[in-house]
Parts: C-alpha cells; structure tokens; sequence
C-alpha cells in the first residue's frame, strides 16, 4: 500500500480544494473558506501569482486581493491545512502563466530552462514568499497550517523539447527549495523524472503510482469540469463523475486529493490568459463564481468527504485485498485489526450490475463506486445523488427609486492623435512583438507608419490592398484617420497567424497607416509558450493587382502603448468627476465603435450576489467605482458545433467537450460585480465599448436559490433547504418513477397514489427547511420495482 501522509503523528487521508485569492475579493474569503470546512476539506490550496505580486521588477504588491498572508491566516482561522503551490509558473489559464512580463524583456533571459538570468530572478521571489511565509510561523514546522509547498508545475509535460538544459533546471529547482529549509515536504507536479515527490493532474487518477512506493499517492489537480474561452461553450462535469473519480482514487490507495477548482472565481482586470480565456473563471466548481453552493455538486461530495473520513483508520493503517465479483465489478477490502472497510467499483459504461459480497446482495450503478465503512452496509454510492439541486435564478434590482431602466452620458475615445495624426512615443524601423512594447501595461498597443506615393508609383492609380499579418487576437486598422475595419481570430485558433485585408486607395504625397492591436491574454501554457508572439507580426504589405508587393516591414513604425480613456483614467470615479462636462448626456450613440458610456445606480438591496447583464455589447472592459470587473465580450457566440444532440449522461470518462451546453448563445452575459465594489450610495459603472454596442439594456441584478429539488431513492435521508428564506410553495411532488429533472418534473402511471404534494406541504412550506426519510410509510407504495421521490420547492420571494 501506498505511504499516508502523516500529520502530528496521525496517519491521514488529505482533502483539499483550490481557492485562488486573487479571483476573489478579501472580503469574500472568510464566507468561502467556511463553505469549503462545511463541506468537510481538510485543506484548501493554492498558486502564488508572481506578475500580480511583482508587476514591476521589485516593486511589490502584497495589498488587498493580493494579500496573501491574510489569505493564509483566513484559511488557519478556520483550522483548515494549506498546500503552498509557489510555482512560481502557475499556468491557470492566469496571464502569461503568472509570470511578469518584464522578466521575458529582461537581456539574456530564457524562461523555464538552465538560465542565470531567469533563475535569479525566479530564486528572489521564491525566496521573499518562503520569508514572508516563515516571518508569520506558517509553515507546519513552525506550527503552522501549511503541509506541503510546490517548487514549477507541470513542467514534465513540456520539458522534452529544453533538452539536457530542462533536466539541469529541474534539478536546479528542486535544490534551490531544499535549500530553503521550510520543514515541510516540497513537491512537484506533473513531473515523472522529479526530484521531489510527484503529484498528478487530471480528471481521473486511480492509476496513477509513485516512482518511490514510499511516497504518498497525491493528486493536486482533480478537475471540476473546465475553464470557458470566447467562443466556447458552457463546460459540466455531473456530481456523479467527480465522485466517481474520489472513490476510485482512494479505493486505489490515494492519499491526498485536491479539487482544482473548488472556487473559481472571476478574471479580474486583464489577468485572464490563454489567450481568449473569459472573464469568469466558474469551472463548474462545487461553489461557483460569486461564492454560492453549486448543488447537487457540493452537497454530494460533503457526503463523500463524510464516509471517506469515517473509514480513514482502515484507509492508512489497512491491509489491502482485491475481489472480482463479476466482469469489472471489483471488491477492495481495507482490512485492519479492529474493522474492515470495503469499496465496491463498477467500471462498466452501460451495465449496472447486481453482485454478491460477503453473502449480501449489492445494485450497483454502471460507471458508481459504493462505500461499506463496515463492509455490509452501502453508506454512499457516487450515482445515486441524494443531495437537492439549486437552481439559481437571477433577480432584477428592485430597490426603492431605482429606475427600470439606467442613464447613461458618454464620450468619445480620443484617437485622432494616433489615427490621425499618426503621434507615438517611440519610432523603430522594425515591427515589434506587443509583449516587447507595450510590456502587459495595457491590451491596446498602435502601430503607425506612412508612406510616400510619387506621381510615377503605379500603386497610384491601381487597387491597392493592405494585407497586415496578426498572431491571433484584435485589429483595428485606420487608414489617412478613417476606420477601414476590424479582425479577430476564430475560437479555437488562438495560436495561429490570421490575415487582415482591405482595399484601399492611396493619394499623392504623405499617406498615414494606423493598426490598433488588441491581445486578448497572453499564452500561457505549452513549451516554450512564452515566445508565442502577440500582436502584428511581419510582413505587412501593399498589394497592386495581386502581384506587385511593397513590404512595409523596413518602414518607420511609431508606436504608442494604451488609448486615451484608460491612461487618463475615465473610469476613476475622482478623475470622471472633475471631466464631468466632457460627458454628454443626450444623445446617446449606440453601436459606435472606441466609446465611453458612463451610468451611475444604487446597489441591490440584501447581501446576495450580484452580477451586471451586458448582453447588447460588443467587447470593451469595465468598472465598478474605479474597480475593474475585467474584460467584456458578449457579442461573441458561443459555436454551435461544439454542441452535441445527446442528453449528457454522467457514465464513462469526462472530457471537456463532454455535455457542454449554451451553443449559439454569448459566451459571457454576465459579468460579477463583488459587493465590497459597491457603496451604500451612489454606485457608477463605467464601460469602454471597443466595437459598438448598445447600453440600452445594461441591467444589475442579483443570483440567488429559486427553487430546491430532490430527486433520489427510498431509504435515503434528504433535506431541502432555500437557506436564509422560506419555502413558499411545494410545486411537485411524486413518489414512484416521475420523469423529467429539476424544473420540468412529471408524474409516471406507476407513481403512488398518496397525494405527496399535500404531505410535504405541511412539513416544508413557512421553513427555511425540512428534512425527511424517503419511505413507503410515508409516500405510499407505487407499482414499480425502483422507487424515488422527486420533489421541487419554490423558495419565497424577498419582499422589502
């Protein structure tokens, strides 16, 4: 058997979750940290963020969202463990892979790979969390909570192509940790060759085995379902795969198992990656973007979490016996001197099977895992969902004197000086990589050039074209200060050189080319990723007639980092009053391109989540009282291919284009506004609209439960609750085989005739909950061989 992490002298079994402090606030930390104990983790993990932490080369942030240290200590509030991954590459679909842009503008540097420059660099930083971390008597060594630290990540994936240099490097890293003396394990990922402890990444890890038998089996990556890109559908991983894949993974001598996510949060300001990763970084998470329990999810897994503690002693102290009961139905048998505890596994996709063990007869679902703490009787089956369904709604701001609909003022972006005018601050004759320029202090970078066309240039009088060669994200192209059009890249296709062509027709004498590219995030993963160019690459080119071709390459380039609005900071609720008489009220442009609209409100009432409706616009970024709530891009469609006819069915091995959802439909509508964004009074929102859209139907509302459901077996204990309100009315309930799921239930002719509906009336409606045991006595006895009960709630209203 596998070696158990041993904790204060216990031998224990490990149940982590990621929580990333900076794709949340502050504010929401202690609330999330508590719904992650009341799920039963024991520790919650997470990634360091080099560029958030040093955006300049040492001049460091370790302030609000970024603070860490608060971080951790609100995790040991709660008396959950911590596991430190510092990387400090994070991958995380984070810009760039968390780490800074200037370290890639540094001289000499090569990142990843046997390269003092980088390595110093990457030492200093690793060495200031290890100090901070150690100043505050973290570490467990120091009686603190943190018991494992993370030096890289998922390096072994893409070290082949460093050679004997990535070799040396790793090895490199693994001393460099050593060498800083936390007293707690360090451990690495994805890495077959490691020098330190191995841990896995992926969605299913039952097979995996240490190189060393000595070390513990330790995956730190079990994925919730899937991060979304623009263009990209709506990823789902069902409640009953995820636990299937806990079971599994313990049944075959796991140690230590970490959901990634377990909260994921939002891509504040620009740090989402990728690139064209979306503003909501959810991944279908046991508690979703603003902090709400994704049932059935969480539910079923705090069930789980529940039997695999009970059952921990025979886990890491057991001797370990298989038994094949049938064709793949398999019995492991934990067995120690005092108890025995035992895991049924049927890996069959289609089959559900009825086995006996032990002289007692089993149902086993297709593609479950059943639970035996005592080797009799099943406690938890990872197919059978027992826990409600929420389905969340989302509610119109209703508070006192807020209008139906909002008021807007505008302003143009100022981009004459740059389209026009061609103005910038530095000249190369050379086209330069967006990472190199703009150095990630903005998405938006010019590139500007002109050109002199005699009275003898045959580009005179023909058709010219101007083909521009970009790697994969935004452009804008100008041509003598008018708008000649805009071009991004295909979902999907994010790596590749797109080309950008448009008629033109050239005058005598000086003409002005003015390109505004747009990145969309950074690449952030894959070998080498950190060379992936961004913005316009060469040649660009005039074409007469398809076959002269003057390359505009050599050419002067102007550049200029950033627009108008945001370096002047219209989004700065001081900066934004003192122009106050800059912003025009009436009347307001729709669907013009490079605008600013402004809009001030009061903030929904009671403390649930809310989140703002952009449906109507194009692509922007916006803020709230100065905060950036991120990137905005809901004119881009989610592809309707992605989509397949047949209902998701949880059995066999996930994928992330498995039961996706939301095709042809905007990628993102809503966008997370956190409440400590939000004031008591006066609330603005600013929106930058970089390719038209209309204001029109901008709307705030707020997330909450709108109805419960339970839909599950006789035998099973279960409780509906709508939280902090009432349930108002009992909409179905049935007891036998009713149809449908969560929302669309319908009654079956082998449904018992008790009337259900009346009974759970009395027992659920005027209470936050009520629980119950699904039973014959009490539902009656319908005339079918599989028996559930399927119940929706409607929660009640908040009335002010």
């Amino acid at each position: 058997m596998d070696m158990s992490i041993i904790i204060d002298g216990n031998h224990r079994i490990i149940l982590s979750g990621s929580i990333h402090y900076p794709r949340s606030t502050a504010q929401m930390w202690p609330d999330l940290i508590r719904k992650a104990k009341e799920g039963r983790l024991d520790a919650v993990e997470t990634y360091v963020f080099w560029n958030a932490h040093e955006p300049a080369r040492r001049q460091y942030d370790f302030s609000g969202n970024h603070d860490i240290i608060r971080f951790l200590k609100t995790i040991q509030d709660q008396s959950l463990y911590a596991i430190l991954r510092i990387g400090p590459y994070t991958c995380v679909e984070w810009n760039y892979g968390g780490f800074p842009v200037w370290l890639h503008n540094m001289p000499g540097v090569s990142l990843r790979t046997k390269n003092d420059v980088f390595m110093n660099e990457m030492k200093n930083f690793t060495t200031l969390i290890v100090d901070m971390v150690k100043k505050e008597k973290l570490f467990a060594s120091q009686g603190g909570n943190i018991i494992l630290a993370q030096i890289e990540n998922e390096y072994g994936n893409v070290m082949d192509p460093y050679g004997d240099d990535g070799k040396s490097y790793i090895n490199w890293c693994a001393q460099m940790a050593d060498s800083l003396d936390i007293g707690v394990p360090w451990i690495m990922c994805q890495q077959t060759a490691a020098p330190k402890p191995m841990t896995f990444n992926g969605w299913y890890c039952d097979e995996y085995k240490p190189k060393d038998p000595n070390t513990p089996k330790m995956w730190t990556e079990n994925w919730t379902g899937w991060f979304k890109s623009w263009g990209g559908a709506d990823p789902l991983r069902t409640p009953e795969d995820l636990a299937y894949s806990v079971a599994r993974f313990f049944q075959k001598g796991g140690t230590l198992q970490n959901y990634y996510m377990y909260h994921g949060g939002t891509n504040f300001g620009r740090t989402s990656g990728g690139p064209y990763i979306t503003t909501t970084y959810d991944y279908n998470a046991p508690l979703d973007e603003y902090g709400n329990l994704n049932q059935p999810k969480w539910g079923h897994l705090k069930q789980l979490h529940d039997i695999l503690h009970s059952i921990e002693y025979s886990l890491t102290n057991g001797d370990v016996t298989n038994e094949k009961l049938s064709n793949l139905v398999m019995a492991t048998i934990y067995q120690t001197k005092e108890k025995s505890s035992c895991f049924l596994s049927n890996t069959n996709t289609k089959i559900d099977a009825n086995v006996n063990f032990g002289g007692i007869n089993y149902f086993v679902p297709a593609w479950s895992i059943s639970i035996l703490p005592d080797c009799r009787e099943e406690a938890y089956n990872t197919a059978k969902v027992s826990t409600q369904t929420s389905l969340m709604i989302k509610k119109l701001n209703k508070v006192e004197g807020e209008p139906s609909s909002l008021k807007w003022t505008w302003r143009p972006e100022l981009i004459e000086s740059a389209s026009v005018q061609g103005r910038g601050d530095v000249s190369l004759n050379k086209i330069v990589d967006q990472k190199d320029m703009a150095n990630d202090a903005s998405d938006y970078l010019w590139y500007m050039t002109s050109i002199d066309v005699a009275k003898d240039d045959p580009m005179l009088n023909g058709t010219v074209t101007l083909r521009v060669n970009d790697t994969g994200h935004v452009l804008h192209a100008f041509f003598n200060g008018e708008y000649i059009g805009s071009q991004s890249s295909k979902y999907g296709n994010n790596n590749v050189t797109y080309v950008f062509e448009r008629n033109i027709n050239l005058s005598l004498g000086k003409n002005l080319i003015s390109l505004l590219s747009v990145t969309v995030g950074f690449k952030n993963y894959g070998p080498m990723f950190d060379l992936v160019g961004a913005g316009i690459t060469s040649p660009i080119e005039l074409v007469l007639n398809k076959n002269i071709v003057k390359d505009l390459s050599s050419n002067k380039w102007t550049y200029k980092v950033g627009l108008n609005g945001i370096s002047n900071k219209f989004f700065d609720i001081d900066c934004a009053s003192k122009s106050s008489s800059k912003w025009v009220s009436d009347p307001i442009p729709i669907y013009r391109n490079f605008t600013w609209y402004k809009t001030t409100f009061k903030a929904p009432l009671e403390n649930k989540p809310v989140v703002v409706d952009l449906l109507g616009l194009g692509k922007g970024m916006a803020w709230m009282n100065g905060h950036s709530l991120g990137r905005y891009w809901p004119s881009y469609i989610a592809d309707k291919q992605l989509c397949k006819t047949e209902t998701c069915d949880y059995r066999g091995r996930y994928s992330n284009s498995k039961c996706v959802s939301k095709c042809g439909e905007p990628t993102q509508r809503w966008y997370h506004v956190p409440r400590s964004f939000l004031k008591d009074g006066e609330n603005t929102l600013v929106l930058f609209e970089e390719f038209g859209g209309n204001p029109s139907g901008v709307q705030f509302q707020t997330v909450e439960i709108g109805s419960v459901c339970i839909n599950t077996h006789e035998g099973k204990e279960v409780e509906l609750s709508c939280q902090d309100r009432p349930i108002s009315k009992i909409k179905f309930a049935s007891f036998g085989s009713p149809q449908g799921v969560c929302g669309s239930f319908d009654k079956s002719e082998n449904d018992s005739e008790v009337d259900a509906l009346s009974i759970l009336e009395k027992e659920c409606v005027g209470r936050e909950s009520c629980s119950f045991k699904i039973t014959e006595d009490k539902f009656g006895t319908p005339s079918c061989e599989v028996k559930k009960l399927a119940v929706e709630a409607v929660c009640e209203e908040f009335t002010f």
